[in-house]
């Protein structure tokens, strides 16, 4: 019997065949000219995706950048909340689908699944790829102006990704109140960047004030500690590079790393992390430091050496945006303690 087919494989494979008959350098165009609109500063009041052309392009170079970013912030979120599973999702500016991919790699299941957005290209491009995923057959594309006048259907979970950098401010309120009114569940992404933490900042104000616990990655519902202008939230997917992304950027790598901030919420309870790590970890001769952030509101370095054992290992195993500790390193830790004391005794 064949093993079942990962929505990442079936994401690439749909993928694959999108630039069949695209000139090479029109898709290496449109994508330098979506790159400079998402680095831009200057919110749209127009979609970012005009037409197929700009849609492939788009899908076969972002597209599994912000499936992986996407993925790590649901993987994050389910951890917090285990034994739950959304029975209903909406996409807000969903583009393509990306999000909609993630979920149904997180949470096994066809679901209801409404994809919004205001590119009717993108949308015709996310149902023709989401034919290749049985949990996204039945899902509803629906084109819809994401800003002041966006209506959110209820739902138990409503992914917003890569959306409000193409925003204006006062948008970015509308849009943020609209999924915290219709949802139980949100999960917003945006680039890992100064300026998307800041938005990711903003709306996870929003979504506090509007009732929501904040399930990841922060250890806490309080103020993030990380002082603004002097430091970023934000964390890393590895990404397989396709032959757009090694055409456009060249380089030898098969991969790159795609950075993110990110924020979950929801109105049910949560066990959020004990600390997250917030950097990638150094790894020393006989220690690891680890920067976590803690849920008494702070930020602070942990240095685990040999001597703690099992905690040890365990540090030497964790990864940028992973809890800490991992799980079972705590149990293991105690475990070992009680050893050693029992060994003293003897």
């Amino acid at each position: 019997m064949n093993a079942p087919v990962s929505p990442a494989d079936s994401l690439r494979a749909a993928l694959s065949g999108l630039l069949d008959g695209l000139p090479p350098k029109q898709a290496a165009q449109a994508v330098d000219r979506l790159i400079a609109n998402y680095r831009g500063r200057t919110p749209t009041d127009a979609p970012v995706l005009r037409d197929r052309s700009d849609v492939v392009a788009y899908a076969a170079y972002r597209m599994p950048a912000t499936f992986e970013a996407v993925c790590a912030a649901l993987e994050a979120f389910a951890d917090t909340v285990p034994g739950w599973a959304p029975a209903s999702h909406v996409d807000v500016g969903g583009g393509t689908g990306a999000a909609t991919w993630a979920v149904s790699a997180t949470w096994d299941g066809p679901r209801p699944v409404t994809v919004l957005d205001w590119a009717e290209p993108a949308l015709a491009l996310g149902r023709e790829i989401a034919a290749a995923n049985p949990a996204l057959k039945a899902a509803e594309w629906r084109r819809s102006r994401i800003g002041s006048a966006l209506a959110v259907e209820d739902t138990d979970l409503a992914t917003v990704s890569y959306v409000l950098g193409e925003l204006t401010e006062a948008d970015r309120a509308c849009v943020v109140d609209a999924v915290a009114a219709a949802a139980s569940a949100v999960v917003i992404v945006e680039p890992g960047t100064p300026d998307g933490y800041a938005r990711v900042i903003e709306a996870r104000d929003r979504l506090i004030r509007a009732g929501f616990r904040i399930a990841a990655p922060c250890p806490h519902s309080a103020t993030c500690p990380i002082v603004p202008g002097e430091d970023w939230c934000h964390f890393s997917a590895r990404v397989s590079r396709s032959s757009l992304h090694r055409q456009v950027k060249g380089g030898s790598l098969a991969y790159e790393d795609e950075k993110f901030s990110y924020v979950a919420a929801a109105r049910f309870p949560v066990a959020p992390a004990a600390s997250r790590v917030v950097r990638k970890p150094q790894i020393r001769k006989g220690q690891v430091l680890l920067d976590l952030c803690e849920p008494d509101e702070s930020l602070h370095r942990e240095t685990v050496t040999k001597r703690h054992g099992p905690l040890y290992r365990a540090a030497r195993d964790a990864h940028w945006g992973d809890a800490w500790p991992l799980p079972h390193a705590d149990q293991d830790q105690r475990r070992a303690d009680q050893d050693q004391r029992r060994a003293d005794q003897d």
